[in-house]
């Protein structure tokens, strides 16, 4: 069994794993901490979960995550570089949700992120979670930095027609949805039903933190310039995220649907859509599968793909797990084979 810490287990992402890993044949939850609630017991808070988990939730400081073989952070960002080196020293393997060891710059996370970043060193050698572009280093990673939701669609999106050199890297464009659960399981007016209900716009316009990330896994794809547009939208759902991407082709000989079968084919959780599908977010709620369908719009020289992704599974909870077989030599899909739930 692998021995199981999550650090800041109260949020969406935090549950998220909760329920995957109660599924897991060979996960075991050591510990889970929460400085506000602890004491109170994870059944307690996640009714959902009643009959699943005996502990209850412990302050930080008092919680025995040394003895653990893997600590998710569930956390904002900058609480998992704190405590990583301990971590790391003492054997145990670290998957942070949050933003902490997705940008190998300490400059560029500084500048997005406000802080300084704390472990520099750690951060050369952590290794960014897309198990679909980066498995064999996963396999051996000390500390993984899960990526973001928006970057996940973006980046399989893109990557076949990267790999393929068919488009131009320097004009690429996503216009990419999210519900709100994205942000976070937090008070905020913009939030709320009231605000959010009956209502759609972008958010983010000057610049996302997902978008320099975005553009440096990508770069590792071609050996040309990367420009991205990226504007993320809100949408007043729950779950769930539709990203449409374009980019301009310069090949106009290639079988576009071809191309992401073959470059997806052994992919348990990359879905290429028959042709002239169009995927929605239902299609995916609560499951780790992210589905693509490609499109060349008639009359132009561009590819349009469109990607369907749950936001905290395959963006998010799911992914990590996925990680985190890759690193025990699981099958990569143990424990996240549930299919997406209807309606």
């Amino acid at each position: 069994m692998i021995k199981i810490g999550i650090v800041g287990g109260t949020g969406y992402t935090g549950v998220e794993l909760l329920r995957l890993l109660a599924a897991h044949p060979d996960a075991e939850l050591r510990a889970i901490t929460s400085r506000k609630d602890a004491g109170t017991p994870v059944a307690e808070m996640f009714p959902s979960l009643r009959g699943r988990y005996d502990l209850a939730f412990t302050d930080p400081a008092g919680a025995d995550l040394g003895s653990c073989d893997v600590v998710f952070f569930a956390t904002p960002h900058g609480v998992a570089m704190a405590q990583a080196r301990e971590l790391v020293d003492a054997g145990v393997r670290v998957i942070d949700l949050a933003a902490d060891f997705r940008l190998q710059d300490p400059a560029v996370f500084t500048q997005w992120y406000g802080l300084p970043h704390s472990c520099p060193d750690l951060l050369a050698e952590a290794v960014y979670g897309l198990p679909e572009l980066n498995r064999e280093a996963i396999r051996t990673a000390r500390i993984v930095g899960n990526p973001g939701c928006y970057p996940t669609t973006m980046q399989l999106g893109y990557a076949p027609l990267l790999e393929a050199g068919v488009i131009d890297p320097g004009r690429l464009i996503a216009d990419c949805k999210s519900g709100v659960s994205g942000a976070g399981r937090k008070a905020e007016v913009n939030l709320l039903f009231a605000e959010a209900s009956d209502s759609f716009k972008a958010y983010g316009v000057k610049g996302h933190r997902h978008h320099p990330e975005t553009v440096a896994q990508l770069a590792r794809l071609t050996a040309q310039p990367i420009g991205l547009v990226f504007t993320p939208h809100l949408v007043p759902m729950i779950r769930g995220m539709h990203s449409t991407l374009y980019a301009e082709l310069t090949r106009t000989d290639v079988d576009l649907q071809a191309l992401y079968e073959r470059r997806y084919a052994n992919e348990p959780f990359v879905d290429v859509m028959p042709a002239g599908s169009a995927p929605d977010t239902r299609s995916v709620r609560a499951s780790n599968m992210l589905r693509i369908a490609v499109h060349r719009p008639a009359g132009t020289d561009l590819a349009m793909v469109l990607a369907v992704e749950d936001n905290l599974v395959k963006g998010a909870a799911g992914q990590a797990i996925q990680n985190m077989n890759l690193m025990f030599g699981l099958p990569e899909a143990t424990g996240l084979e549930a299919l997406a739930v209807l309606p």
